[in-house]
């Protein structure tokens, strides 16, 4: 009975991650290809990390600009559409 009841509960707590993954995937996301600060293209060697989530820029003087007021840009980005990829590591 008591083995029942575990493989009942794992079997809940797998069925509740699985469709939490489902529910932060926004399939109306866009990839970032412009940069936040000055909508130029990005260049992948030029980012900030930022609360686990990686902000791509056209040039350094951007990542400087993101820096100083990050919240505003990732705001910009999600009212785009665009949602930044995560950091590796999520940090």
């Amino acid at each position: 009975m008591m083995k029942k009841v575990i493989i009942v509960i794992l079997g809940l707590l797998l069925a509740l991650s699985l469709a939490g993954a489902g529910l932060a995937a926004d399939p109306t996301a866009k990839e970032q290809t412009d940069c936040p600060v000055m909508v130029g293209k990005i260049n992948k060697s030029l980012y900030a990390d930022y609360q686990g989530q990686r902000v791509y820029f056209c040039c350094p003087g951007c990542i400087e600009a993101f820096r100083k007021d990050p919240e505003s840009y990732l705001k910009k980005m999600k009212e785009q559409g665009i949602t930044p990829e995560k950091s590796p590591g999520g940090k």
